[in-house]
């Protein structure tokens, strides 16, 4: 954890800057480019925003982490169930590893549950949440909207028995505006233009894993660019091909040990 890490509530002034962080964060995560935060654009003119429970993390001035909940619903029939929902859940790329995510995941639990929310439903990566206790939606009889079940959608009860709670996970109806794809590109001329990467087709799922550029070599250690850090690497002891400087690489940082490169690959928009 940072020392001098202050979660709070988000100011007006901040707008700009925690949109800057969440595009950072989320840039060629699950596709090329990133719309993340254009959605926190959203859920602030939402009347679902529920900014009483909504944080930002600063650090030394700079705002490093921010996460933002709207009101859900779990529906079965004529029946609802009113509960939140967050997401994004942003941290400064370049400072990943030091629990960010984690304080505020923490601080907003405790601000949800002292609330009175019934819960927290959420889509979201399987091998994170659990560690604040968020279970699968499946074990309560949750589902998506089109009643699908699948590992990423948790759920934690917090002023509820969830025993009594089943149906859809129904999202706010502001999430559609993300279609206004005239309105994102407007959004995009107010921040600076970064290197688009299509690693594949389809959802990238490079879960627990970044994109980089190999910029020197030193032996049989790669330095990986990685936003504005340079991250030292070995080769993953399973990958085929070489890299080159100039490649761009998959690796896993390993922010306490010796990060690895696992696949070398063609950027499939250049």
């Amino acid at each position: 954890m940072l020392d001098n890490l202050i979660i709070r509530a988000e100011k007006t002034e901040d707008y700009k800057d925690t949109e800057l962080m969440t595009l950072r964060s989320f840039y060629n995560k699950y596709r090329p480019a990133a719309d993340e935060h254009y959605l926190i654009r959203i859920i602030r003119e939402s009347g679902d925003y529920v900014p009483e429970i909504s944080r930002v993390a600063e650090y030394n001035g700079r705002i490093v982490g921010a996460v933002y909940y709207t009101k859900a619903w779990i529906v079965d029939g004529d029946v609802k169930h009113e509960i939140v929902t967050f997401g994004p859940l942003a941290v400064e790329p370049t400072l990943e590893g030091h629990d960010i995510g984690g304080e505020l995941m923490r601080e907003t639990i405790r601000l949800a549950k002292e609330a009175g929310f019934a819960g927290i439903a959420l889509m979201g990566e399987p091998n994170y949440y659990p560690r604040f206790g968020f279970e699968r939606g499946a074990k309560y009889g949750i589902t998506d909207a089109c009643g699908n079940s699948f590992d990423e959608l948790m759920v934690l009860p917090l002023n509820r028995d969830f025993s009594d709670i089943k149906g859809k996970l129904i999202e706010s109806r502001d999430f559609e505006k993300l279609e206004d794809k005239e309105r994102l590109a407007k959004i995009n001329e107010e921040f600076p233009k970064y290197r688009k990467v299509k690693v594949q087709e389809g959802f990238m799922q490079i879960f627990g894993q970044h994109l980089g550029v190999v910029e020197a070599i030193d032996g049989d250690t790669y330095m990986v660019r990685y936003w504005e850090l340079s991250i030292p690497a070995k080769l993953s002891k399973d990958l085929g091909k070489k890299p080159d400087v100039g490649s761009d690489v998959q690796f896993i940082w390993n922010h306490k040990g010796e990060s690895s490169v696992t696949r070398v690959f063609k950027n499939l928009l250049e």
